[in-house]
């Protein structure tokens, strides 16, 4: 947080770092990322640890904290996007990974954001993010409509995929209530409530691959379950920040053809109380070192350096368009 740190070992797969925010050692005051002779401490949140936000979270951090010695990021794993925004305009993060779409409707104002955020800025987008259905095979679910009366998890409250789900039941027509039950679970326990047989289904907002869907689909017969009706394609063209989306097929065991779907992309936000120097560092720790941040999950392997400016729904950081007016 901006006003305490501690010291927090945390193994990751990409980053082990200590747990602190936006400040220096020796100064108890914010330096909103400003670069002083002492070290900067700089936060991302994520989301749960068996998405694709967390391990970005770690893959960016790993990136800054070899091209800047100075700077230090730690990753925090969250309730994803919605918590993630709050807690930028709340001043008690940093930095934070949200989807395209939340960062729109806080831009606007828009539910379940009371007031137009001013204050949040892009850093990069990153990577497609599809809402993905998974079932179980033995379910019966073979389309979105099979959905009634079934037990599927819906995202917990402050997620992007809970806001996704609903907006994707109000706009085909389905009640929430058609549902025989309307899981809330994290995403990291939503495979084991699948395989338990506690969850028919469950919803997803995410890049692919990932250990999330791996995992239950070792042990467990599971489909993703197409969502390309033609009430999404009417969604698609009343909000520009959907896109169509592909889940590839081979990524899960017993899905080897192409999923069609709808999603986002998963965008770098901050505030603007983050320094200009700090976002410059960041975004030039990643540019110039581009090819190998790509190795870094397989949901980057497709990236471009100009595909992580496309897909933002807000403005610019300065310190990231000071850093490709340099490029000019």
């Amino acid at each position: 947080m901006k006003h305490t740190w501690t010291v927090l070992i945390m193994v990751l797969s990409l980053v082990a770092c200590d747990q602190a925010s936006n400040k220096t050692e020796q100064m108890p005051e914010k330096t909103n990322g400003k670069k002083t002779a002492q070290q900067t401490f700089i936060n991302i949140g994520t989301g749960g640890v068996t998405g694709v936000y967390y391990p970005t979270g770690g893959a960016i951090c790993k990136m800054v904290n070899k091209k800047s010695p100075n700077i230090k990021c730690t990753v925090e794993a969250t309730a994803a996007s919605v918590y993630n925004v709050n807690a930028l305009l709340a001043d008690k993060m940093d930095l934070g990974i949200a989807q395209s779409d939340v960062g729109y409707k806080a831009m606007k104002g828009q539910e379940p954001f009371k007031e137009k955020a001013t204050n949040l800025k892009s850093i990069m987008s990153i990577y497609p993010e599809s809402l993905t259905l998974v079932a179980r095979k033995d379910s019966g679910i073979k389309s979105f409509a099979d959905l009634k009366g079934k037990k599927v998890n819906i995202g917990n409250p402050g997620s992007g995929t809970r806001r996704t789900v609903e907006t994707l039941f109000n706009a085909c027509d389905l009640k929430l209530d058609a549902l025989s039950f309307q899981g809330q679970l994290k995403a990291a326990e939503m495979p084991d409530a699948l395989r338990d047989g506690k969850l028919d289904a469950y919803f997803y907002v995410v890049g692919h691959p990932t250990a999330n869907i791996k995992d239950v689909a070792t042990s467990t017969d599971v489909a993703v379950i197409p969502l390309d009706m033609p009430c999404i394609d009417d969604l698609i063209k009343k909000e520009s920040y959907f896109v169509k989306t592909i889940v590839p097929g081979g990524l899960y065991k017993g899905n080897d053809e192409d999923i069609k779907s709808f999603g986002f992309k998963a965008t770098l936000l901050a505030s603007d109380q983050l320094s200009n120097d700090v976002a410059y560092s960041i975004i030039e720790a990643i540019l110039e070192d581009f090819e190998n941040f790509k190795t870094l999950h397989p949901a980057y392997a497709k990236l471009t350096k100009d595909s992580v400016f496309e897909g933002l729904s807000l403005p610019l950081h300065p310190g990231v368009q000071m850093y490709l007016d340099k490029q000019k």
